[in-house]
């Protein structure tokens, strides 16, 4: 990594006030950098010489439309409320260097843009008959000062970090009129009326707005904005399809490479998966679960540094994040060595059942926990008939006993966030009925851990989930990542067809 000459603090070099005075501030260096300064001459030569790099006539984002729906729908659910959402501020990872930036899923669903620092401000107004509305206006750091200096002495220049779109160019984009977010915070100071902000993101603007807002009104914003995701619009199910038609592939390219893994570790299946990832999305959507053995008894085994071994099974949780930041959620628990044992074979055989059972209960108009209790109900009659827990099948269900091996709940949200829509009201969300557009995993599990002396020695160590991707459509419900075989002969089958 190339040793910027940065100032200390990303503000430009010149101080406004210095500069009208005709002062110039002292460049601020880096502790050990190698230049002591910069010269008159090469200050004045890094202001002039450059193109004209304006983009021109642009045409709207693809989700344009139906961000504008969004923040309709915001509007008037808010009417008279001034609402701030931001995107969020980079984050440091250590020392000088940042993790890399994802926008607020609340920023991202309104604007569609995803960079760091931009804020959207409906501010309400009235119209000439009477009806309120808002204006809306994306607030974003504009392109960097080349007369004084900004954009490559600072760390967040563009000639280190890479162009950003003009205001101009902005506003094309996003069908939103763009202004300048660094005179923000003054505005929001000065603002009157009722405000509302979603808080955690940025806290400088929230600092502008503390004796403006109340964590009660704002909280009420953060639900009403998780609970529009409940149901994706056209656009949103497309994309979905397009996390998991890549997840897809990097499940296949995992497969393709388990000979590799078996002379490494788990982290040459994640980092297999991960290339897929960054090639054909933005990024993975979640830490990949790569867990081999018995850390497939471990719900969320992210170390993935464990061994590979013939014999054992594979359980692979990952999905890839497109570049407009949907999720795929699949999980698939494959033979290393392309066969599944007896023992492998009976547990992975019941948990498909479940997932069928589970799968089958989703559809329009059903309760959101039908497809949880439904794959419950057969893990349950598995266990009973497997003689590890005592029935009757309803007495198990009652008092939660095959929790001990199903652990987790059947399934959740998914969309922006990998557990979407998490801060929705309970008698929505989990009480809720389900709808056209809901997309939700099933992905029923059981896990017997290595220590655990309640079952046979045979089942120790054994952990299977199976997880689809599920859209709820007007007639039933469409497996978005049918694409990836789940009956264990057919899993034998499509690992032979690509180690072939």
């Amino acid at each position: 990594m190339s040793e910027a000459l940065t100032p200390e603090t990303p503000e430009a070099v010149l101080d406004d006030a210095a500069d009208e005075a005709g002062e110039e501030e002292p460049i601020k260096q880096r502790k050990n950098g190698l230049y002591p300064g910069v010269s008159d001459e090469l200050a004045e030569n890094m202001k002039s010489g450059w193109a004209d790099t304006e983009l021109r006539g642009l045409e709207p984002i693809a989700q344009a439309e139906y961000t504008a729906a969004r923040r309709a729908a915001l509007s008037a659910r808010f009417p008279g409320d001034r609402l701030v959402i931001p995107a969020g501020n980079l984050k440091t990872r250590s020392n000088d260097t940042e993790y890399p930036f994802r926008a607020s899923v609340e920023y991202a669903y309104l604007t569609g843009n995803l960079t760091e620092d931009g804020v959207l401000v409906l501010e309400p107004t009235t119209s000439p008959d009477g009806r309120g509305g808002h204006k809306a206006t994306i607030y974003l750091l504009p392109r960097s000062d080349r007369e004084n200096g900004e954009f490559w002495l600072s760390g967040q220049g563009e000639l280190w970090v890479g162009r950003r779109h003009s205001l101009a160019e902005a506003g094309q984009l996003y069908g939103i009129p763009a202004s300048d977010v660094r005179e923000l915070a003054d505005k929001l100071k000065e603002a009157t009326g009722p405000v509302r902000v979603v808080r955690g993101y940025d806290a400088g603007i929230e600092a502008a707005l503390t004796d403006k807002v109340t964590a009660e009104r704002d909280e009420e914003l953060r639900v009403f904005l998780s609970e529009a995701r409940l149901v994706k619009d056209e656009f949103e199910a497309g994309e979905l399809q397009k996390a998991v038609d890549s997840t897809v592939h990097g499940f296949e390219d995992v497969v393709r490479v388990l000979d590799k893994a078996e002379a490494t570790s788990e982290r040459y299946i994640e980092g297999t998966f991960f290339l897929r990832a960054r090639v054909e999305g933005n990024d993975i959507g979640y830490g990949s679960i790569c867990a081999a053995g018995p850390h497939a008894c471990t719900l969320h085994w992210v170390r993935n540094d464990g061994p590979v071994r013939s014999g054992d099974l594979l359980l692979l949780d990952a999905g890839v994040e497109t570049h407009t930041l949907y999720t795929a959620d699949v999980t698939r628990t494959l033979p290393i060595n392309g066969t599944y044992t007896e023992i492998q074979k009976k547990i992975y055989d019941a948990v498909y059942e479940a997932q069928e059972a589970g799968i089958a209960a989703v559809q329009p108009g059903a309760k959101y926990r039908d497809f949880h209790d439904a794959a419950q109900r057969v893990l349950a009659e598995k266990l009973v008939e497997w003689g590890l827990v005592e029935g009757p099948v309803e007495r198990v269900l009652d008092l939660g006993l095959q929790r001990r091996w199903t652990l987790h709940g059947t399934g959740h949200m998914l969309g922006m966030d990998v557990h979407d829509c998490a801060a929705a009201r309970t008698e929505t969300y989990v009480e809720g009925t389900l709808e056209p557009g809901m997309c939700l995993t099933v992905e029923p599990g059981l896990y017997f851990q290595a220590d655990d002396l309640t079952v046979p020695q045979e089942y120790r160590g054994i952990g299977v989930r199976i997880e689809d991707d599920i859209l709820v459509t007007e007639n039933g419900n469409r497996n978005l990542s049918a694409g990836l075989p789940r009956r264990s002969d057919e899993v034998e089958a499509w690992m032979a067809s690509l180690k072939g």
